[in-house]
C-alpha cells in the first residue's frame, strides 16, 4: 500500500480524462500493454466498471509509462505512475517496475485491499488463468522463478560490483572488489536472458520484491 506521502504525490500527477473509448486489446499486445478491471457498485446502487490500461513499455510520445483510468468503457483520468486514482468507495494505486506492473489494487477507505482482475486477452489474464486451472504447474513456474533469480543475484550481482569498483573514482576513494566467480560473456549473457524472463513471468502475477527485481539498483525501498 501507498504511504500518505507516496498517495499525495500520486494524486497531484491525476489529469482528468477526454472522454475517449477503451481500446479494443489487440492479440499482439500481451506484453506490452496490461488491463485490469474492478466491478463496484456505484453511489446509485447501480453496477459499474472501472478498468487501468497501462503501456508497460511507456507511451509511444514520449516513452513515459502512464497508467489510464476509464470508467464502463469510458476515460476518466490519466497519471503517470505511480498513479492513485480516486474512484467509488476508494483508491485504485497503480505501480510498474522494469518488467511490467507491481501493483493494480483497489483500496477501499476502510482499508480493506483487493488486486484487480486482468483481462482474459492479457497476458497477465492468461497467466491467472493457467494459475487457476493448472495450480501445480504454476506454483512450480513460480517457484523456478524466484530460483533463478536468487542463482543470478549469486553469481551477477559480485561481477556487477567487481566491475564498478574499478572505475577510476570508485577505486580511489572506496577501492576495488574482486568477484569470487567470473562466468564467461556467454553465461552472463544467458542470466541476463533468465532474469528478464523471471521477472516478467513475476510480473504477470504482480509480484515483486526489491532485492530480487531490480528494485535494489532502482533505488526502491
Amino acid at each position: 500500500m501507498f504511504s500518505n506521502r507516496r498517495r499525495r504525490g500520486a494524486a497531484r500527477r491525476v489529469k482528468p480524462g477526454d472522454g475517449h473509448p477503451l481500446p479494443r486489446y489487440r492479440w499482439w499486445q500481451p506484453f506490452s500493454r496490461a488491463l485490469f478491471h474492478l466491478r463496484l457498485a456505484g453511489a446509485d446502487g447501480r453496477p459499474e466498471t472501472w478498468s487501468v490500461d497501462v503501456k508497460v513499455w511507456g507511451d509511444g510520445d514520449d516513452g513515459e509509462v502512464r497508467a489510464r483510468l476509464y470508467r464502463d468503457g469510458v476515460h476518466q483520468a490519466t497519471s503517470k505512475t505511480p498513479a492513485a486514482f480516486p474512484v467509488t468507495g476508494g483508491t485504485v494505486e497503480v505501480e510498474t517496475s522494469g518488467y511490467g506492473l507491481k501493483r493494480c489494487h483497489y483500496v477501499r477507505d476502510d482499508g480493506t485491499v483487493w488486486q484487480l482482475a486482468p483481462d482474459p486477452a492479457s497476458a497477465e489474464g492468461r497467466r491467472a488463468r493457467l494459475e487457476q486451472n493448472h495450480p501445480a504447474a504454476s506454483r512450480a513456474i513460480g517457484a523456478v522463478s524466484v530460483v533463478i533469480l536468487v542463482v543470478v543475484l549469486v553469481l551477477g550481482v559480485p561481477q556487477l560490483v567487481e566491475e564498478i569498483s574499478n572505475i577510476p573514482p570508485v577505486a580511489e576513494n572506496v577501492g576495488t572488489f574482486t568477484a569470487p566467480i567470473h562466468l564467461s560473456a556467454t553465461l552472463n549473457i544467458a542470466l541476463v536472458v533468465a532474469t528478464i524472463l523471471a521477472s516478467t513471468e513475476r510480473a504477470l502475477r504482480l509480484r515483486y520484491n526489491w532485492l530480487l527485481d531490480g528494485g535494489l539498483f532502482d533505488g526502491d525501498d
